[in-house]
C-alpha cells in the first residue's frame, strides 16, 4: 500500500492543503504569547504578620510557630520556610506542582483563622497572604523623584494613585512600594521635661487618643426632620497637635509643644531608596503565578501615562528597570539564529543536489513544517520563548531529513531513466517505511520527557512536544507534499549537459569521499572483531566521560540585570547603614556598563540592604555594553571591597529560577536542627570552612544572625510589686519610649496616617538612655495606665476612652530601681524550615567551577569541620532541583533508550534489528562529552537534552542502511555481509546529506551570538559533537554490528525461508 499515491495524484489538493497549513501557521505566529521560558511557577503562597516593635524572637515564637502549626497540616505543603525580624514574621508555603493555587489560598485562609486566637491580642490586624513565588524577581521596577516634594509626600501619592492602579493590571501579583513611608505627626517626647512635670508617657498616649477620638455621635430627630450629630474632627497636622492640653498642674496647662517636639514627618525614619544616588520611592512590580511577562509588563507600560496625568506635575516617574528588554533582545536573537539555520540546511541541499528545482523541493517542506509548528503550539497553548525556538531551530536540521530522503531515493530512479511520476511513486513506498522508523522513533526519545517530575521537567515538556510537532508534521509533509512535488518538479539530467566548475569540484570532491568510505568499510567488515573491540572502548568511554564531565544546571544567563545584597553588622545604626549604601550606589553607577542603579535600606532589612543594577543593552553599537554581565560583577568586585565595614553580594538575575528563600547569592545550603545552640555554633565553622574554598565558591553569606546587640531589662518582680509597677506598665513605658508607637490614626478623605510617639533621638543614641526612663506607679498595687492596653475594638481603633485629663502630678520610679539592664547578643532575624531552626548559607560558583565541584566542595567541608548528626545539611533552590536531577539523568536516558528500542521493535517485527541501531548511540555520547570538556562547558540540563536530540538523530544513519540491506537480503537472497556493504554504500550520500543539514542546523546555536546565547550554546556544541563523532564512527561499526547481530538472528529464526513464502494477499 502507497500512501503517498493519492497526494501524487491529487497535486491541487495537495498544494492547497499544504498552503493552509503554512498559513495557519503565520497567522498563529503573531498571536502567540510571548516570554522567556515556557511558563512555569511552584504554587508557593506567603503568609505575613506585622507586630511594630517585637523582636525578632517575639515574633518566631507568638507569630511564626503558631501559623507555621496551623499551615503545616494542608495538603499538599511540599515545604514550609518562615522568617522572623524585627515586627514582621513572614510564612512561605510551597505546594506540590499539581496542587491548584486558587484552592490552596482557601485552605491557607482556612488555617490563618483558626490561627488567630493563638496569636497576639496587640496584633494590629489579621495575617494576610498572597500567591506569589518570593524568589521571583521584579518583572518592571519603578522610581518616582520629585526635587521640590519629600519621599513621604511622594510616598502619600503612590498609596493612595499608583499602587492601586498597579494593582488592578492584568498580571500584577504584588505591587510593593520601598524606599520611604506615609506621612505621619510624630510626637518626640521629652524626657526631662516630662518628668519634670510629673507626666508619664502614658498620659502623652492618652491625651493624643482622647483628641483624635472617633466614636460614632449618632442622630436627633424632631419637626419631621433627622439631624446627624458630627463634633469637630482631630488633628491632622503637627501644629493641630502641638496646642494639644496633656495635663493641668495648678491652673496652668501643659500643652503637648512643651514636652515634646511635634512634627509632620513620616511614619518610618529608618528607611531610604534611592535611584541613581537620588532619594526615591521605589515600586516593585511583580507577576501573579501563571501571568505571562512580556503581557504585564506591557499593560503596566500603558498605565504610566494616565498614572503621570494623576500625579503631582513635580513628581517624576522613571522606569529604572525592565525585565522584559533583556528577554525581548533574546528572542529577537534566537529569531535570527532559526532563520540563519534554514539558510545553511538550504545551502547544505543545494550543494549535494545542485539544481533549483530540487534544492526547492526539501527546502518547502522543511518551511511549511516549521510554520505549521505554530500552528500546534498556538492550539496548545505555549508560548515563544527560547526553549520553544530552540526546539524549531534544533528541528530545522531534523525534518529536512525526511524530504532529502524521499526526495533523493526518487532522483536516483529519474537518472536511472523512470519516468518522474512513476520514479516519485515507487521512491515514497521504498522508503516510507524508512522515513516513518526516523520520525517515531526519534519522537519515542523524548517520551521521557513527557512523564519528567518537577519543574524542569515541566520546563521542558513544551520543548519536547514543539519539537514531536515539527517533527510528525514533517513526517506527514514528506510522504504527501515532497513526493508529489518530486513528480512534478523533478526533471532527469540532460544528456551532454555539461556541469559548472563548481558543481564538478564538489562532486569530484564527494567522490573522493566515497572512496575513502568504500575502502574503510571493506576493512571494517575484513576486520570485524577489531571493530567490535573500538565499539566495546567507545561505549566504556562514554560511561568514563559521564562520570568525569563537570555537571551543573542551567548555563548561567546574561540577563542585562544583576541583583545586589548588602551586609554589614547587624548591630549598625540606620545612620551608618544609609551612608555605606550611598558610598556603593557610587561606586557601581559609575561604572560604564551600568546604566540605573536602585537601592534599599531600613525597614526590614535592619543591617542589611538591596540593589537592582540595569545594565546598558549587549551590543556593538553607541552607549552599548561590550562586556557580559559576568565581567561588570568582576570588575565592580574590587572596588566594593574598598568599601569597609560591609560586604557586598553581586548577582546575575537569572530566568530560572526554583524556589528557595531569598538570599545574597544563587545558591543555598540549608542547615537544619531542633537545637538553636548546635545551630548556632555549627553554621559558622561550616561558613568559615566554605569562604577557605574560594577556588571553588565566592560570595560565602549566611542567613544567620546572632550578632544583634540586644539590651536586655529583667525586672525585680518583688521591688515592683512593691512599688506598685506591673510588668505591663514596664512594657507600655518602653515601648513608648523606642518603639515607634502608633498611638492615634488620623482618618482623611482617602487615606489613614498615623500618630506616632517616641523618645526625642536626641535622648535615646544608647543603652545609657534607659536610666531616665520613668515608669508610673501605683502604690495601691495597681499601675496607674491611662489605657488598659487590652486590644482595641477595630471599629473603634484609638478611640479614647474618654477619660478627663490627669490634674495630678504621676507617681513614678526610675526603671533602674526595679530591674537591671544588661546587654547581650541577639538575633535579628530567625529562619525556620518545615518547623525546624534554620540556617541558609548561600554561595556563588568562583570562574571555570561547576555546581557540582561546588556541592562535593560542600560536602567535604562537612566532613572536615566533622558536622554532628543533630545538624542536617540540604541543598535548596537551584542547587537542589540540579542535584535532583543529576540523579534522574541515567535513569532518563536508559528510559529514552528503552522507548527507541520498543518502538523499533514494533516497526520491525524484530528483538535484533532494534540493537543494531541503537550500537550507534554510544559514539554520539562520545562526541558530546568530549566537546563539553574541550569548550569548558558542564553536563546542564540544555546539554542533556543535545544528547536526548542526538539518540533521535544518530539513530536515522543505522536506520537508512538497515531497511536497504534488509532489503536486499529478502528481495535479492544476498548474505548480510553483501547487504549491508551495498546499504552503505548506496545510502551514504543521504547520510551524509542528512547528517551535514543537521550539524550546520545546530551550528548558530553553537556559535552562540547576542543575548541569551548562554543558554543556547551547550545545546548546539552537544549536537554538532555527537553527530561528529557518530558520522566517523557509526558509518563502520553499523555495518560490522549488523552482520554479527545477523548471525543471532538466522540461529532464531530463517527468516531468509520466511521471505521466500508467498505474501499475504492486499486487502481490497
Amino acid at each position: 500500500m502507497n500512501l503517498s499515491a493519492p497526494f501524487i495524484r491529487r497535486p491541487v489538493a495537495t498544494v492547497l492543503l499544504t498552503i493552509g497549513l503554512a498559513l495557519a501557521g503565520i497567522a498563529a505566529f503573531f498571536v502567540l504569547p510571548v516570554s522567556p521560558l515556557p511558563q512555569v511557577d511552584y504554587p508557593t503562597i506567603s503568609v505575613s504578620a506585622n507586630l511594630s516593635g517585637a523582636s525578632p524572637e517575639t515574633m518566631a515564637s507568638s507569630v511564626a510557630t503558631p501559623l507555621e502549626r496551623r499551615l503545616g497540616v494542608i495538603p499538599g505543603v511540599t515545604e514550609m520556610t518562615s522568617q522572623s525580624n524585627t515586627g514582621s514574621a513572614r510564612v512561605t508555603l510551597q505546594f506540590d506542582l499539581n496542587r491548584n493555587i486558587d484552592g490552596a489560598a482557601r485552605e491557607v485562609q482556612a488555617a490563618i483563622n483558626a490561627a488567630r486566637s493563638d496569636l497576639p491580642a496587640t496584633l494590629r490586624s489579621n495575617p494576610s497572604y498572597r500567591k506569589q513565588n518570593p524568589s521571583d524577581a521584579p518583572v518592571i521596577i519603578l522610581a518616582l523623584t520629585s526635587e521640590t516634594k519629600t519621599p513621604g509626600q511622594i510616598y502619600d501619592a503612590v498609596s493612595n494613585i499608583v499602587a492601586q492602579r498597579l494593582s488592578q493590571v492584568t498580571g500584577v501579583g504584588d505591587v510593593e512600594i520601598g524606599g520611604g513611608s506615609l506621612p505621619a505627626v510624630r510626637v518626640s517626647a521629652n524626657p526631662f521635661l516630662l518628668n519634670k512635670y510629673g507626666i508619664s508617657l502614658e498620659d502623652v498616649r492618652a491625651a493624643v487618643q482622647s483628641a483624635n477620638a472617633n466614636r460614632p455621635k449618632g442622630q436627633v430627630e424632631g419637626a419631621g426632620r433627622r439631624f446627624q450629630v458630627y463634633t469637630s474632627p482631630g488633628g491632622r497636622k503637627a501644629a493641630d497637635y502641638a496646642g494639644l492640653v496633656v495635663a493641668w498642674r495648678g491652673d496652668a496647662p501643659v500643652r503637648l509643644k512643651d514636652v515634646a517636639d511635634v512634627t509632620d514627618s513620616v511614619a518610618d525614619t529608618r528607611t531610604l531608596g534611592l535611584f541613581n544616588g537620588k532619594p526615591a520611592i521605589i515600586i516593585l512590580v511583580t507577576r501573579q503565578p501563571g501571568a505571562n511577562i512580556i503581557q504585564t509588563v506591557d499593560s503596566v507600560r500603558a498605565t504610566l501615562p494616565e498614572l503621570r496625568a494623576q500625579l503631582p506635575g513635580d513628581i517624576n516617574v522613571a522606569v529604572a528597570s525592565d525585565s522584559t528588554n533583556s528577554i525581548r533582545a533574546s528572542l529577537h536573537e534566537i529569531e535570527v539564529t532559526l532563520l540563519i539555520s534554514i539558510v545553511l540546511v538550504v545551502l547544505v541541499v543545494s550543494a549535494f543536489l545542485r539544481s533549483a528545482r530540487a534544492t526547492f523541493i526539501p527546502a518547502a517542506a522543511t518551511i511549511v513544517s516549521l510554520l505549521g509548528t505554530f500552528g500546534v503550539m498556538y492550539l496548545l497553548g505555549f508560548s515563544l520563548n527560547n526553549l520553544s525556538l530552540m526546539a524549531i531551530t534544533v528541528a530545522t536540521g531534523f525534518v529536512v531529513d525526511d524530504a532529502i530522503v524521499v526526495l533523493e531515493n526518487t532522483a536516483r530512479h529519474i537518472e536511472k531513466g523512470m519516468d518522474r511520476f512513476q520514479a516519485a511513486l515507487l521512491g515514497a513506498r521504498e522508503v516510507g517505511f524508512t522515513v516513518l522508523s526516523i520520525s517515531i522513533s526519534l519522537v519515542a526519545v523524548f517520551i521521557p520527557l513527557l512523564f519528567m517530575g518537577g519543574q524542569v521537567g515541566r520546563l521542558f515538556r513544551e520543548f519536547a512536544v514543539t519539537l514531536s510537532a515539527a517533527v510528525m508534521i514533517s513526517l506527514v509533509i514528506s510522504l504527501t507534499t515532497t513526493p508529489m512535488m518530486c513528480a512534478y518538479l523533478l526533471r532527469p539530467p540532460k544528456e551532454g549537459k555539461k556541469e559548472g566548475r563548481v558543481a564538478r569540484a564538489f562532486e569530484a570532491g564527494f567522490n573522493r569521499v566515497h572512496r575513502a568510505y568504500e575502502y574503510s568499510l571493506d576493512w571494517a567488515l575484513a576486520a570485524k572483531p577489531v571493530v567490535l573491540l573500538i565499539l566495546v572502548v567507545v561505549i566504556a568511554m562514554t560511561a568514563w566521560l559521564y562520570v568525569a564531565v563537570p555537571k551543573g544546571f542551567f548555563p548561567q544567563q546574561d540577563s542585562g540585570q544583576i541583583q545586589a545584597g548588602l551586609r554589614a553588622d547587624q548591630s549598625v545604626s540606620f545612620h551608618v547603614m544609609q551612608a555605606k549604601l550611598r558610598q556603593v550606589v557610587d561606586i557601581i553607577r559609575k561604572d560604564p556598563a551600568v546604566d540605573t542603579v536602585v537601592g534599599f535600606t531600613g525597614g526590614a532589612r535592619a543591617g542589611g540592604g538591596f540593589m537592582f543594577v540595569n545594565l546598558k543593552p549587549l551590543g556593538d553599537g553607541v552607549g552599548d555594553r561590550k562586556e557580559k554581565g559576568s565581567a561588570v560583577i568582576n570588575r565592580l568586585r574590587p572596588q566594593l571591597q574598598r568599601v569597609t565595614g560591609i560586604s557586598v553580594f553581586l548577582n546575575p538575575v537569572q530566568d530560572v529560577r526554583m524556589g528557595g528563600r531569598q538570599s545574597n547569592s544563587t545558591y543555598q545550603y540549608t542547615l537544619t536542627s531542633d537545637s538553636s545552640d548546635a545551630l548556632k555554633a555549627w553554621a559558622p565553622k561550616l561558613a568559615e570552612a566554605m569562604k577557605a574554598r574560594s577556588d571553588v565558591m565566592t560570595d560565602v553569606d549566611s542567613d544567620q544572625s546572632e550578632n544583634g546587640v540586644e539590651t536586655f531589662v529583667t525586672i525585680d518582680r518583688d521591688s515592683a510589686s512593691r512599688m506598685g509597677v506591673t510588668p505591663r506598665a514596664v512594657d507600655n513605658a518602653l515601648y513608648d519610649a523606642f518603639g515607634q508607637r502608633q498611638v492615634a490614626t488620623i482618618y482623611e478623605d482617602i487615606n489613614q496616617y498615623a500618630v506616632i510617639l517616641e523618645w526625642d533621638r536626641r535622648f535615646s543614641r544608647g543603652p545609657e538612655a534607659l536610666n531616665d526612663v520613668y515608669v508610673p506607679t501605683n502604690p495601691s498595687g495597681a499601675a496607674t495606665t491611662s489605657t488598659s492596653g487590652a486590644a482595641v475594638n477595630p471599629a473603634l481603633r484609638d478611640a479614647s476612652t474618654g477619660a478627663a485629663l490627669n490634674t495630678a502630678l504621676t507617681p513614678m520610679t526610675p526603671l533602674t530601681a526595679i530591674s537591671s539592664v544588661a546587654q547581650a547578643a541577639t538575633p535579628t532575624s530567625i529562619n525556620h524550615q518545615n518547623g525546624e531552626l534554620a540556617t541558609t548559607i548561600s554561595f556563588n560558583l568562583a570562574d571555570g567551577v561547576s555546581l557540582s565541584d561546588a556541592q562535593a566542595a560542600i560536602k567535604q567541608a562537612e566532613a572536615d569541620i566533622a558536622l554532628p548528626t543533630n545538624v542536617r545539611g540540604s541543598f535548596q533552590g537551584s542547587a537542589r532541583s540540579a542535584q535532583d536531577q543529576n540523579k534522574q539523568q541515567p535513569f532518563l536516558v536508559a528510559a529514552a533508550i528503552v522507548a527507541i528500542y520498543i518502538v523499533l521493535g514494533i516497526l520491525y517485527e524484530s528483538y535484533v534489528h532494534p540493537l543494531t541501531v541503537l550500537s550507534t548511540l554510544p559514539a554520539a555520547g562520545v562526541g558530546a562529552m568530549l566537546a563539553l570538556l574541550v569548550f569548558k562547558m558542564e553536563f546542564s540540563v540544555i546539554a542533556l537534552i543535545g544528547v536526548f536530540l542526538l539518540l533521535g538523530i544518530v539513530k536515522k544513519n543505522a536506520i537508512l542502511i538497515i531497511d536497504f540491506a534488509l532489503e536486499a537480503q529478502r528481495s535479492r537472497g544476498l548474505t548480510a555481509l553483501e547487504a549491508v556493504r551495498e546499504a552503505s554504500l548506496l545510502r551514504f550520500r543521504p547520510i551524509l546529506m542528512t547528517t551535514l543539514a543537521a550539524a550546520l542546523g545546530a551550528l548558530p546555536l553553537a556559535i552562540g551570538f547576542g543575548e541569551g546565547a548562554e543558554l543556547r550554546r551547550p545545546l548546539g556544541i552537544t549536537i554538532i559533537g555527537g553527530l561528529i563523532a557518530s558520522q566517523l564512527l557509526t558509518l563502520i561499526t553499523t555495518p560490522v554490528v549488523y552482520v554479527y547481530l545477523d548471525r543471532l538472528r538466522g540461529k532464531a529464526r530463517d527468516e531468509r525461508y520466511l521471505a521466500h513464502m508467498p505474501s499475504a494477499p492486499e486487502p481490497v
